[in-house]
């Protein structure tokens, strides 16, 4: 009996989360737009100021879902996301970005291009400065921008959320920001137990215990030895298959 209670209060504190997420999506742009653009200050600032913002906002999230019992989570070393320049991730839940945000105060993400054509999205994507994913080559120029400027720009390399029990594989645009912007990696392993909120899996499909998320901060991984290849695209290959080959053996390593 009390299990089922449990069940039905996290479906409601589940139900009621994203009800609030998609309500944020609407009124977050409505209320912050405009409140940017009353404030002094350039493009740039009034950027790192709604980054700042999201970020506010997301760490808020996840303290409404942890007060409502739906998650609970650790987080190991984040002192070493200080100063750090790139960091990549795997990615087995829905709500992995929604953390990574939430741990980095000047954060930028490599977002879904379609989120351009959305009316109430777009304007706190151009506010935030977040970077599209359309043509790969303006992704570079961003991504060496956004890095050069001393953001902290957040990559998913699986491009999708990880199959769960499968060996995650990366596609090789991570590694090629990596190199092209000569910029040394802060790996982030993230676990959920149980698995939810993956790719195949809807909102409502509550599990029987609370999700429980834990994210471990690595040590910096160092890329020189990749930039000493002549050809960039050669480096980056390499560097993808040791970063499948380091994610893999990690997230197996800590589990």
């Amino acid at each position: 009996m009390l299990a089922r209670l449990d069940h039905a209060w996290r479906w409601f504190g589940t139900a009621f989360s994203f009800l609030l997420f998609g309500i944020g999506g609407l009124l977050v742009p409505l209320i912050m737009v405009p409140l940017l653009y009353c404030l002094p200050g350039d493009d740039s600032i009034r950027a790192r100021r709604a980054r700042r913002f999201i970020h506010l906002i997301f760490r808020l999230y996840i303290e409404t879902m942890r007060f409502l019992g739906v998650l609970s989570y650790c987080i190991e070393g984040v002192e070493k996301l200080r100063g750090a320049r790139l960091i990549l991730a795997n990615h087995p839940s829905l709500l992995d970005v929604v953390f990574l945000i939430s741990m980095v105060p000047n954060a930028n993400c490599v977002v879904k291009g379609k989120l351009k054509r959305n009316f109430f999205m777009r304007w706190a994507v151009k506010a935030t400065g977040y970077i599209m994913n359309e043509e790969a080559g303006e992704v570079i120029d961003s991504a060496r921008r956004v890095i050069d400027e001393g953001q902290t720009l957040i990559i998913f390399p699986e491009g999708t959320r990880t199959t769960p029990s499968e060996r995650i594989q990366f596609k090789r645009g991570a590694a090629n920001v990596a190199i092209r912007t000569g910029s040394d990696i802060t790996p982030v392993l993230i676990y959920c137990t149980p698995t939810t909120l993956t790719r195949n899996e809807s909102w409502y499909e509550v599990p029987d215990q609370r999700m429980h998320f834990r994210i471990l901060v690595q040590d910096p991984l160092g890329i020189d030895l990749y930039l000493k290849d002549s050809v960039p695209s050669r480096g980056s290959r390499k560097l993808t298959v040791d970063l499948i080959d380091y994610f893999n053996r990690e997230l197996d390593t800590h589990e």
